[in-house]
């Protein structure tokens, strides 16, 4: 299994909107697209001292499914045209880890 972590910034002001985009637009649309080997996509967020910080955790079950989300150059973020403006800086390249072991309750 193979974890795709993602950082985000933006102005504490555009927080809200930029979340509602990525629940209610970006995450639907990914699910939408019914991706062989997709499993789940976290969000992760905090504030900072003058930006909010938001860390995307996607799981697939191999390396070929994130080739399916995000191309051949699989490293290279994804970054939604709409969303642009409303971050302040962001990871340029996505980092992938193998996932070794998770435990449930």
């Amino acid at each position: 299994m193979i974890a795709r972590i993602w950082h985000g910034y933006t102005r504490p002001e555009h927080s809200t909107v930029y979340e509602i985009m990525l629940r209610e637009e970006i995450f639907t649309g990914i699910r939408d697209r019914k991706m062989n080997g997709f499993i789940d996509v976290q969000l992760l967020k905090r504030k900072l001292l003058d930006e909010v910080e938001f860390i995307t955790v996607m799981r697939f079950d191999s390396i070929e499914a994130v080739k399916e989300f995000a191309g051949n150059d699989y490293e290279k973020a994804v970054i939604y045209e709409d969303a642009k403006p409303l971050l302040v800086r962001y990871d340029e390249r996505s980092q992938h880890y193998e996932i070794k072991q998770s435990i449930t309750a």
